[in-house]
């Protein structure tokens, strides 16, 4: 990346050239591909772009038989010419644009490297080489030496493909902020612009269970319809909204309630490593009442989903053993008694046909357990210090042949204004030991522990970093974050985003902050 090109992430090949091509408002996009109807999204949004940065345009049509002169950008969707899935190649040259991939995502992703160009506005002298890009808002640069000055995109070639299939972003909507469904498209817009491809909401007691109406009556949750619209919203910029309910731990919101408080390990004291919590916390496994009401939870919030994974959490269990399972945990094991309960649960999502997450820390407490883990559940290795050990837990998962993803986070939460040193040092920590042992994904997380003091643009360095180290590593290691960060997360949503969000309903009575 140079002054005048600034790229988020950056690509992982890109070849400057000289000239460039000369934008004009009387040109086509063309669709090339199989099923244009499936693409058109796609034009519309690079069309919706273009519109907002220079007022032009540009009619959409479909196939070979438009004449090849005033196409000034060909999709075209080539399943063997790629190599890579979600991978494309963006060519800039004196006649027009042509984006290429090999399928629907890479397209996608294409158009977004495209938009970032368009909104840097390059302009440069007629007759000449020099390419700048001008101040923000300003659409032409003044003449240089008596020469009116035209729009122009540099000329140049990009082949990109990412290093990690599943790039992920987990907002935790449990612990007192739940965002409204408008703050949840715009999140939506600006992960999608930087490639990131999932997305989920960190549930307790949030989600508006029908069967279950005592749980979240003050906690302002998402409802249904909110699910349904936000998936459809994610699908259409090729984010998977991943549903996430915790099922073991964290479950005290539920159990606090005289209809649950029979299900939980203690009501007491028990130990945590930074001493001592209060229960009601944990499901208590030794209760057939327990996986009994996973079950119902599970029945109600899945088939808001279009995903085929499901987070069913179950971290932090600290509590048991100190309680109800005391005496089958003195017998088996706490390691065990988890385990056993934790594979209950995978055969509730199996046998919906989904794959299922999971926190991998009380495993990775108990190393002797984790090669007797389903080979279709994907461990979620999750740590939030720079010198986390994904090494040895990537390793670990590794050696057993246990699918996983590493999860650094943004380090924005007990804070006010988020600590970017030890975010930048976490994220880059999971993205290099998450390459090195073959993570399927990379799931950034923003929790909100202690009341989510944080406010929601302090998570943006993170979220952007995690983009770029989880795109290409090798190129956006020594990316400049700052100027990336003040050029495409600390400003308005692109107008491009914005614009194509009006195209949408409004669902009425979206989730209100509490």
């Amino acid at each position: 990346m140079t002054a005048d090109l600034l790229l988020l992430p950056v690509p992982r090949r890109l070849t400057r050239q000289a000239g460039g091509f000369r934008l004009t408002a009387d040109r086509l996009i063309r669709i090339t591909a199989p099923d244009p109807q499936r693409i058109f999204s796609m034009a519309r949004r690079f069309q919706a772009a273009l519109q907002c940065a220079y007022g032009w345009h540009w009619q959409i049509v479909a196939g070979f038989a438009v004449p090849g002169a005033p196409v000034g950008l060909e999709l075209r969707l080539a399943p063997g010419e790629l190599p890579h899935p979600q991978g494309y190649r963006l060519v800039v040259a004196e006649h027009g644009l042509r984006l290429t991939a090999p399928d629907e995502a890479g397209l996608f992703y294409g158009v977004t490297t495209l938009i970032q160009l368009l909104e840097q506005r390059f302009v440069a002298p007629v007759g000449g080489q020099r390419f700048v890009a001008p101040e923000e808002g300003q659409r032409f640069v003044a003449p240089v030496g008596g020469q009116a000055e035209e729009a122009v995109l540099p000329a140049l070639e990009i082949v990109d493909w990412p290093d990690f299939p599943a790039r992920g972003v987990m907002l935790d909507v449990s612990r007192d902020k739940v965002p409204t469904l408008e703050t949840l498209f715009d999140l939506v817009d600006r992960l999608a612009s930087w490639k990131i491809n999932q997305l989920q909401l960190y549930t307790e007691h949030t989600f508006a269970y029908q069967n279950h109406p005592e749980v979240w009556a003050k906690a302002s949750p998402l409802t249904g319809e909110d699910i349904l619209a936000l998936d459809a919203y994610c699908r259409e910029r090729f984010i998977e909204l991943v549903p996430n309910q915790n099922s073991f731990g964290h479950m005290g919101r539920w159990l606090k309630y005289p209809r649950y408080a029979g299900l939980a390990e203690i009501h007491g004291e028990f130990k945590v490593p930074w001493g001592v919590a209060h229960g009601p916390f944990s499901l208590a496994p030794v209760q057939p009442g327990s996986i009994d009401l996973v079950r119902g939870l599970y029945d109600e919030l899945l088939p808001h989903f279009s995903s085929r994974m499901f987070n069913v959490g179950c971290d932090e269990t600290f509590d048991l053993g100190s309680g109800q399972s005391q005496a089958l945990c003195a017998e088996r094991g706490v390691g065990r008694v988890y385990l056993d309960f934790l594979l209950q649960i995978y055969a509730e999502v199996s046998r919906r046909g989904l794959t299922m997450q999971f926190w991998g820390d009380i495993i990775n407490d108990h190393p002797q357990l984790v090669p007797e883990l389903p080979r279709d559940a994907i461990g979620l290795l999750w740590g939030y210090e720079a010198d986390h050990p994904f090494d040895v837990q990537g390793a670990r998962f590794a050696a057993a042949g246990v699918p996983f993803y590493v999860c650094p986070g943004t380090s924005s939460w007990n804070t006010l204004a988020g600590r970017t040193e030890n975010a930048l040092g976490n994220l880059l920590n999971a993205a290099e030991n998450g390459l090195k042992h073959g993570a399927c994904g990379y799931l950034n997380t923003d929790w909100g522990d202690n009341g989510h003091w944080q406010a929601y643009p302090v998570a943006f360095l993170g979220y952007a970093a995690g983009a770029a180290y989880s795109w290409c590593l090798a190129e956006n290691r020594a990316l400049d974050m700052a100027a990336a960060v003040g050029r495409f997360a600390l400003t308005t949503p692109p107008a491009a985003w914005a614009a194509w969000r009006l195209t949408w309903a409004m669902p009425t009575g979206p989730a209100v902050c509490c």
